[in-house]
């Protein structure tokens, strides 16, 4: 393969090439955003969590992923709204509301 560590080790840590693609690259413009701060001393940013030879942050995040520094969890599920029915009645009486508290 082109990139170390293999595609393949990599799908095994998440679901999908498109999890893996945002995950690193969100994890890359974090390390990108700390090397680029190092010498203002701000400490904003986690620093890499692997030592690596690679010098791109993409391939930084890679080698994270690999290693499951950086771990994929699944986003939590919206709870679903109670349906709203239509009932024309509740709009006027909201209308008449709305009326008498802007006199």
């Amino acid at each position: 393969t082109m990139i170390n560590p293999p595609i393949e080790n990599l799908l095994d840590k998440v679901d999908s090439k498109f999890t893996l693609v945002t995950l690193a690259a969100r994890r890359a413009r974090n390390i990108n955003s700390y090397f680029n701060q190092l010498g203002e001393g701000l400490g904003g940013m986690i620093p890499p969590q692997v030592s690596s030879t690679a010098r791109k942050p993409i391939s930084i995040a890679f080698q994270e992923i690999a290693e499951k520094k950086i771990v994929w969890t699944e986003a939590p599920v919206e709870p679903e709204l109670p349906e709203i029915e239509d009932d024309p009645d509740a709009e006027a009486q909201a209308a008449a509301d709305a009326a008498e508290s802007s006199d």
